[in-house]
């Protein structure tokens, strides 16, 4: 009896919880590559009347990840969701992590990723509806190892770029890069460099700062530029058009690599400031 009482107690904290915060899994995309940085939005909705006070606990906000085809998903660790605040009634919170390096996700397949949101004023908590996504493989397109610059004279660190394909939805091709150790058996960084064409003649050098340029086709006339560090990170990224001339990289004799040919696409921050009449300083004679 006592204990059909507790759990109908906590059956009544949850209905309670979940009849009165709305609580959303939301990610920009649905596919992923393994090891690929996979962002998520949590959104936290609260109708309840009150105020509610958040992340004054480490496990406030919890992630469990599971495949949809059996297999086991490794939790490395607890994804740290960190910053205490208070949500009014009526209003939304957003918090956003990267689940990546805290589960294994190497293995093609469907998943499903389910948060679990603990109201410490009512002693309740509540789980979101699932979100799917899936791991999908990538196509080999280019290779190549490279030491990681250091200060020292120690021998030097060997790594690899490695660029991939995949055909994302099933309808746009997306060109990705790796950043690995040379087996592949550490992988740091997989990240997406944008949409490309399926006849895309992808360019490739990695200059003298082992940084990799990669210069693509990604329509009718437009090309995508990327420099992308040794760790992975996008450190520069521009769009040429090529109406009167082919963008394409060279190579220095002293290893620099530059864009050359193609018009390259002002960004909005290089357009002049355009001042209103009332805003001109008056003429001067």
């Amino acid at each position: 009896m006592k204990t059909f009482l507790v759990a109908a107690a906590v059956a009544m904290a949850w209905l309670r919880a979940s009849a009165q915060v709305d609580l959303e899994l939301v990610t920009d995309q649905d596919q992923f590559l393994p090891s690929e940085s996979m962002p998520m939005a949590v959104k936290i909705t609260n109708r309840s009347g009150q105020r509610l006070h958040f992340g004054a606990e480490a496990n406030w906000l919890t992630f469990n990840v599971e495949s949809l085809e059996g297999g086991v998903v490794i939790k490395k660790a607890e994804v740290p969701v960190t910053g205490e605040f208070d949500l009014e009634s009526s209003q939304m919170g957003t918090k956003r992590v990267d689940l990546q390096p805290y589960f294994v996700l190497n293995r093609q397949g469907r998943y499903k990723v389910t948060a679990t949101l603990r109201i410490k004023d009512w002693s309740a908590q509540m789980a979101s509806a699932p979100k799917n996504f899936d791991v999908i493989s990538g196509a080999y397109l280019w290779s190549q190892e490279f030491g990681v610059p250091e200060a020292t004279n120690a021998s030097p660190e060997v790594r690899k770029y490695t660029l991939e394909q995949a055909n994302y939805l099933r309808s746009q091709l997306q060109l990705y890069v790796k950043v690995s150790d040379p087996a592949e058996a550490r992988v740091y960084k997989v990240t997406a460099l944008g949409p490309m064409v399926s006849f895309s003649q992808t360019e490739a050098q990695v200059d003298r700062a082992s940084q990799l340029h990669v210069l693509w086709q990604a329509g009718a006339h437009m090309f995508i530029y990327c420099l992308i560090s040794p760790n992975g990170t996008v450190l520069k990224r521009e769009n040429y058009d090529c109406f009167a001339s082919r963008p394409r990289l060279t190579v220095s004799d002293s290893g620099f690599v530059s864009v050359t040919g193609g018009t390259r696409r002002l960004k909005p921050v290089e357009f002049p400031v355009v001042r209103p009449p009332n805003e001109l300083p008056p003429p001067t004679k």
